[in-house]
């Protein structure tokens, strides 16, 4: 991925890392996002919940800027634990997942623009892909 395209996405995961209500506030979006996603976390830690999003973000970056190693290097791991044997995370939930994301860029990081809304969905899709790959 373009060094360009990374630099906008880490700067805006700043801004929004920044803003205490970010990950309050995509599992608000999310959970509300459709019945089964509920359902899906009806029994979910969201304390531990926001520390492994907050780490699976930083991975999916990892995973995009590193091209060379490819994503199985940073997110193997979330892989078997989302796959088909693990949580059995399918690509409904993804698509849900990206858009509660986008949406809570946009209304947390205070410099959002179509290209910050790009460069997320960039970065996010490496992984996605991924991830989707391996189910």
């Amino acid at each position: 991925m373009d060094a360009d395209t990374l630099k906008v996405f880490d700067q805006s995961l700043v801004r929004c890392q920044a803003q205490e209500s970010f990950l309050d506030r995509f599992y608000e979006i999310f959970l509300a996002s459709s019945p089964i996603v509920k359902a899906k976390f009806s029994n979910t830690d969201f304390v531990h919940q926001k520390r492994a999003l907050r780490m699976s973000l930083h991975a999916m970056a990892l995973a995009a800027e590193d091209e060379a190693a490819g994503p199985a290097k940073y997110l193997e791991g979330y892989a078997e634990q989302h796959g088909s044997r693990g949580l059995n995370i399918g690509a409904e939930y993804y698509d849900l997942w990206l858009d509660s994301l986008l949406q809570t860029v946009r209304e947390t990081d205070p410099e959002c623009t179509p290209e910050v809304l790009t460069a997320w969905e960039r970065v996010m899709m490496v992984g996605i892909g991924y991830l989707l790959s391996r189910y």
